[in-house]
């Protein structure tokens, strides 16, 4: 598939026009809000650019079913279940497998382009934002959220020096109960 049919195709899978986000981002890490659940929207060259970079630079192909899914998670904040990305593609491509899209969500994890949440009991979720942030989820309705703008760096720092661990990696989950659930 050559390259003008792939941006074709991601148009046509976004299924709405795309706008670049004001300012320049860390190659697009931060999303910003323009709706409950849904991110701001990147041309679709950029998007493209993006994957295929990252996933050739890991080992990986470009394919257009990848491309969709990709195009589905750097859409959303909803922090999607790998099966509520299949039930959005499937409407795109109907004959998407969901192993599929299990495997395209290991890939972009494996290459940087997403994080794997694994949040409570539930499946894990996906997150297309691989900046610093944390997050918060609700324990009635289970909806999980970014937090912005609050920098652990320094009691993590902390910590490592008082327990002498080279702290490589943290996670932390905020649980309660969001604005709709408590009515």
């Amino acid at each position: 598939m050559g390259a003008a049919r792939i941006l074709s195709f991601i148009a046509i899978v976004a299924g709405r026009p795309r706008t670049a986000p004001d300012g320049e981002r860390e190659r697009w890490r931060r999303r910003r809000s323009v709706g409950e659940g849904e991110a701001q929207r990147r041309p679709a060259e950029e998007l493209e650019a993006e994957l295929r970079e990252a996933l050739e630079a890991d080992g990986h192909r470009f394919t257009a079913q990848r491309a969709a899914v990709y195009d589905v998670l750097d859409g959303s904040l909803s922090h999607p279940t790998a099966d509520e990305i299949f039930t959005s593609v499937r409407e795109r491509l109907p004959d998407i497998s969901l192993a599929t899209v299990y495997k395209a969500l290991e890939a972009f994890v494996s290459c940087g382009l997403a994080r794997k949440l694994t949040l409570g009991d539930g499946p894990a979720r996906y997150d297309g934002r691989t900046d610093e942030h944390e997050h918060v989820r609700c324990l009635s309705c289970g909806r999980v959220s970014d937090v912005d703008d609050v920098s652990l760096a320094s009691w993590v720092d902390s910590v490592a020096r008082k327990t002498d661990f080279r702290i490589v990696n943290y996670r932390l989950e905020l649980l309660g109960h969001c604005s709709i659930c408590r009515g």
